[in-house]
């Protein structure tokens, strides 16, 4: 069941000291300060920790989360915001745009960032754990609960979070709507990638299996559509992808359609399916191969060379012979020239993201600990702010060959 996904990279981010001289007075202001620091930095390693794993992460993002929270929301739970949410500034890259960054003196805008690096990572972590050798059926849930956690966040931020940012997301940036949607349901596609996966080697009935192709092909055409009014110049690869994916899975959908006109004794119509999968695939290939040339951010690889790609020429091509020599021996009925109309609906095995909503303020934070933050105290030169000679260094992935497939499936 080996799978090969596209990653754009890591967020970047500079430093935060969290030194707050002469304001955060006290023991307990200045724990705040140190254990925020500290969770930080930890939660920042992680995320190119190959030893990491969905717990570990959550558990280094809940710390850091909800010590954060108290820069952002009041402690009596009213509306009203922390005192706290604009002494930082602080300082991203985007996933498409290189290494020029975004910065916003808004706690907000971290907990946002930091949000959407956690939901890079666990797709990042379904990556690489779906292109094991041998993947077991625990790894194959866990690959697909991953997705659906990272689809959930994505979710989330462009729902619940952006809406709270003072300044709004620039054109073409990561906060911006088109690009978390696009996100979400590149998340819920790839997931559903994985229940395809299992469905055929379960056996599953054919028209299941033609049914959530198909609305997996629409979901890599939804997200490529979100994009389509983005700057090609750091889009275009991403899209690429996208679009490969569309006609690789509608190429799935026509030929497990086929199928199910086969065994509904239509070997005309049968036949019409499978030339329309051939035309798909072709169509994929030749996309594999721009993709491959394609420059912008994510990986160099030649995904037509994947078993996962290999495996479906081989499938319709056989498929189509069988329909061929079926309808030269026995039925002898006319092919369309029209193609099928797929109005295929799955009733099973839709993906949804699974809800997300971020830790509550830790308990460390009481009114004594945020009456010690003296905001009077900042100096009038405030040293939280960016120096011009401050830049933001990329984050070093490891680099993560992708590994052989023997063929073997999940049991």
């Amino acid at each position: 069941m080996t799978h090969w996904f596209h990653r754009n990279p890591l967020k970047a981010t500079a430093p935060v000291a969290f030194n707050y001289y002469g304001v955060a007075a006290g023991p307990a202001a200045s724990k705040i300060c140190s254990d925020l620091r500290s969770s930080r930095a930890r939660l920042l390693e992680l995320f190119t920790d190959l030893t990491c794993n969905p717990e570990m992460m959550k558990n280094a993002a809940d710390s850091y989360f909800s010590l954060l929270q108290g820069f952002i929301n009041s402690l009596d739970e009213s509306t009203q915001e922390s005192k706290l949410r604009y002494i930082q500034n602080f300082k991203w890259t985007d996933t498409l745009q290189g290494q020029v960054p975004s910065a916003q003196q808004d706690a907000v805008f971290e907990l946002i960032s930091m949000g959407f690096n956690v939901a890079l990572w666990y797709t990042k972590y379904a990556s690489r754990l779906a292109g094991k050798e041998n993947i077991t059926e625990d790894e194959a849930k866990e690959v697909h609960r991953s997705l659906k956690i990272a689809a959930g966040i994505f979710k989330h931020l462009k729902e619940s979070q952006i809406p709270k940012l003072i300044t709004p997301a620039e054109k073409g940036r990561d906060l911006e709507a088109r690009l978390l949607e696009a996100y979400v349901v590149q998340c819920q596609a790839e997931a559903q990638e994985v229940t395809i996966a299992r469905a055929i080697e379960l056996k599953h009935a054919p028209g299941l299996i033609a049914a959530l192709a198909y609305e997996t092909a629409n979901f890599y055409q939804k997200a490529d559509h979100t994009l389509s009014s983005l700057e090609p110049a750091y889009s275009a690869k991403w899209r690429k992808y996208l679009h490969l994916k569309m006609c690789f899975y509608t190429a799935y959908a026509y030929c497990y359609h086929g199928q199910t006109l086969l065994a509904s004794d239509k070997c005309g119509e049968a036949i019409r399916s499978l030339q329309e999968a051939e035309k798909f695939y072709a169509k994929a290939e030749a996309l594999c191969k721009e993709y491959g040339e394609t420059k912008g951010p994510g990986p160099t690889v030649k995904p037509s060379g994947h078993l996962f790609f290999r495996k479906l020429g081989n499938l319709v091509k056989n498929t189509l012979e069988k329909c061929q020599r079926e309808n030269g021996f026995i039925y002898f009925q006319k092919i369309p020239t029209e193609a099928p109309q797929l109005e295929l609906k799955a009733n099973y095995g839709l993906v949804e993201p699974v809800p997300f909503e971020f830790p509550p303020t830790s308990a460390h934070w009481t009114p004594d600990t945020l009456a010690a933050f003296d905001l009077t105290k900042r100096p009038k030169d405030d040293s939280t702010k960016p120096k011009p000679e401050e830049t933001v260094k990329p984050v070093k992935e490891p680099d993560i060959k992708p590994q052989k497939d023997t063929g073997c499936s999940i049991s």
